[in-house]
């Protein structure tokens, strides 16, 4: 008599096994259920474009960590403020101290004889916000909604995925066996770890270093990098971003490969050039095909699989000292 332990769970609450029919209905179910999910987490997102956007357009504000910041001065007349504009410190003498200051002047009106004259005084009590080095542009009147619609699709596969992934998990874990269902809990918790430690990397870090190089490159050639089509801009930050998340995954997979026993720390070691390939072009399939970006992604891809030959051969000496066959 089999233990129940690791029996099917593909059975109905009588114990009879389900048709192939039956299977089909589940899983249409869970399609159903997740497309469900996505779609109400797509009018969500739509409806919070406006508060998305700010959240893509901070890499820009990021890309001052890499490089000293611009003195910049606002101007202002009455309510009405102008600026900030970026200057050179020997233009304005009266600047505050320090690397890079952010001043305010008041412009006002002042009469000499029978002449009006404007003044201008640095005000002590305000400071200018710094400006973007990049201003993100619409180019045709459909672009702004356009832009706001891919925004939301984004960030709806990011908000409903732990619906979906709970909807189309239920489908496919009911036939799993209980030990089974035990290790893929804890390789999803990984996963899910991995995942979101990719993709804050590279919104803090990798991504702000790439948009400075690539405004830094432009320059080198001569070409104009203060204005960014915003369309372009939030499909590369999101699929740089989304990118990260599935590449960090990588080292899930060769570990699970350790695991299984195709693989072991020597081979792993060996094959450390090929790695090196692997990691760009998965750079070029999950990003963007930029030279920057698959570079951002084939440095940390690479660390993270140096790491795995290490887990790797502790696995293997671990299972030599107890003298025990590892399993999944």
């Amino acid at each position: 008599m089999p233990d129940p332990e690791f029996s099917s769970a593909a059975e109905d609450d009588d114990g009879m096994r389900k048709s192939f029919w039956d299977h089909l209905g589940d899983l249409r179910s869970a399609v159903m259920r997740s497309a469900l999910a996505l779609m109400v987490a797509l009018v969500i997102c739509l409806c919070l474009a406006t508060k998305l956007t700010r959240v893509l357009r901070y890499p820009i504000h990021r890309m001052d960590m890499f490089e000293q910041d611009h003195p910049t001065v606002a101007l202002r007349f009455g309510d009405k403020v102008f600026g900030p504009f970026a200057i050179d410190r020997k233009d304005f003498a009266a600047l505050p101290q320090g690397p890079s200051p952010h001043a305010v002047y008041r412009l006002n009106t002042a009469t000499i004889g029978s002449e009006q004259v404007l003044t201008i005084k640095l005000d002590p009590t305000a400071s200018a916000e710094p400006i973007d080095d990049v201003k993100l542009i619409n180019l045709d009147p459909a672009e702004g909604f356009m832009t706001a619609f891919h925004i939301a699709i984004y960030a709806a596969v990011v908000v409903s995925a732990p619906f979906w992934l709970y909807f189309m998990g239920s489908f496919i874990v009911p036939a799993l066996k209980a030990k089974e269902r035990a290790v893929i809990g804890q390789w999803f918790f990984w996963g899910v770890f991995l995942a979101l430690t990719g993709m804050t990397l590279t919104y803090f870090l990798l991504l702000p270093a790439a948009l400075r190089a690539s405004i830094k490159y432009s320059e080198l050639l001569g070409f104009s990098a203060t204005e960014w089509q915003a369309q372009e801009y939030i499909s590369f930050v999101c699929k740089f971003i989304l990118g990260m998340g599935l590449g960090f995954q990588f080292p899930l997979v060769v570990l699970i490969l350790v695991r299984m026993g195709l693989v072991t720390h020597k081979q792993l070691a060996h094959f450390r050039r090929h790695v090196v390939v692997v990691a760009l072009i998965l750079g070029a399939l999950l990003t963007t095909p930029e030279p920057l970006t698959q570079i951002a992604m084939a440095v940390p891809l690479y660390l993270l699989y140096e790491i795995c030959i290490w887990i790797a051969w502790y696995w293997d000496w671990k299972k030599r000292r107890n003298g025990e066959t590892v399993e999944i």
